[in-house]
């Protein structure tokens, strides 16, 4: 008996359509990637500049103690990165204030940063500094956040994490643009207040003292009625 070749290779065709379109439909199920935010933060032990001194800091001493926004920056002796460094320690008080902690990561070593950290204000330095600067030498911090570029340095990531050591809250910007402090506060105070006030949840742009809502379809009106 003769078999008709086409057929087979029809067949073998569907077969194989088949065979990859399960194999697509598993990865997308099983290993596709879990978003950072409502998730445990990844948790690090690494050098860091703390006034002027070398510690080692984990994000794990800081559970159920107080909140934590860690930030990333490409590199130190940069030029939009300092800006930043120094807004975010220029305003740190007002985070000290909300109970939180700030810490910044790049991939330099924690001699480095301390370096740049003696480098005076007007020649592009840091100058005094109010929050520990940790060093991620081998990028295993840059990497765990998903923040590590093909060029081996973290692009400007920026997270929020409560008392539980849950992210949330995640920005990433690319090299060239900076990051707001009054932004990241304002989404703080946001958090917080949802982690207060569980039944409550913020509206675009709140800032303390606004009108929360419900995240009821019949309560939520009262929100929608006002505004």
């Amino acid at each position: 008996m003769l078999l008709d070749t086409s057929l087979c290779q029809k067949s073998a065709c569907r077969t194989t359509i088949t065979l990859l379109a399960l194999s697509v439909l598993c990865f997308s199920r099983s290993d596709a990637i879990k978003p950072i935010v409502g998730n445990k933060a990844p948790d690090f032990r690494a050098p860091a500049v703390v006034n002027e001194e070398f510690k080692e800091v984990s994000l794990s001493d800081y559970h159920e103690k107080k909140f934590i926004v860690l930030f990333f920056y490409p590199l130190d002796f940069t030029f939009v990165c300092p800006t930043e460094i120094r807004a975010f320690s220029d305003r740190y008080e007002e985070f000290k204030s909300l109970n939180t902690e700030v810490l910044g990561v790049s991939i330099d070593s924690h001699h480095t940063h301390l370096a740049w950290i003696r480098t005076d204000r007007k020649d592009g330095g840091l100058g005094q500094l109010h929050y520990p600067l940790v060093s991620d030498l081998r990028k295993e911090i840059a990497e765990a956040y998903g923040v590590l570029n093909d060029e081996g340095v973290a692009l400007r990531g920026l997270f929020i994490i409560d008392l539980e050591g849950i992210v949330q809250h995640a920005t990433i910007n690319n090299l060239g643009f900076g990051r707001s402090v009054d932004e990241t506060l304002r989404v703080l105070q946001a958090i917080q207040h949802v982690c207060a006030h569980p039944d409550e949840v913020c509206p675009a742009g709140w800032k303390p003292g606004h009108k929360t809502m419900h995240p009821d379809p019949v309560k939520s009106k009262e929100y929608f009625k006002d505004s």
